[in-house]
């Protein structure tokens, strides 16, 4: 399908922090390049929000990165680390993400996923139901192959990964 990009699209970026990390960490021992993403999300166009979805933990040592994601325009939403009596970790922002970009769809032509998540299908086809043009940005060796056919339009950060990562330290 033919995406039209114009300057006076009205963007909304939900990014899922989690999803994008643990890719970029698996794939290529890596940090994700948040800036890059939402440059590259927003592709010339108007940005109405960009918002991306993270996790707190007790120790409290990603208040840096989310000081660096609004510094870079990037609004973020926090929720704290579930840890349950098992010690098993749940950290999701799925449905958070997805009323979002469901209240936040009558203000624009364009919702930019940035996720690989196959759970936002049933979002993008809710909204393509709306008439929102809905694009999503990951990386595709670790993306569901649904959530690419749904999708209006597919950016593969897996085919330029070095613009999209910043190499580990240590």
């Amino acid at each position: 399908m033919a995406v039209i990009k114009h300057p006076a699209q009205r963007v909304g970026v939900f990014i899922d922090t989690q999803n994008l990390y643990h890719s970029a960490r698996h794939l290529y021992k890596a940090r994700v390049n948040f800036a890059k993403v939402l440059e590259e999300a927003v592709g010339g166009r108007t940005l109405v929000r960009a918002i991306a979805y993270v996790i707190a933990t007790e120790s409290g040592e990603e208040s840096n990165f989310f000081d660096a994601l609004t510094k870079i325009g990037i609004e973020t939403k926090v929720k704290d680390l579930q840890i349950f009596a098992d010690g098993a970790k749940k950290a999701d922002w799925d449905v958070g993400l997805a009323i979002d970009a469901v209240k936040l769809a009558p203000k624009l032509d364009t919702v930019v996923i940035a996720s690989g998540d196959g759970d936002y299908v049933p979002l993008i086809q809710y909204l393509d139901l709306h008439g929102i043009q809905c694009e999503v940005i990951s990386f595709g060796r670790s993306s569901s192959a649904k959530l690419k056919e749904a999708a209006h339009a597919f950016t593969d950060m897996c085919e330029n990964p070095r613009a999209f990562t910043i190499p580990s330290r240590g």
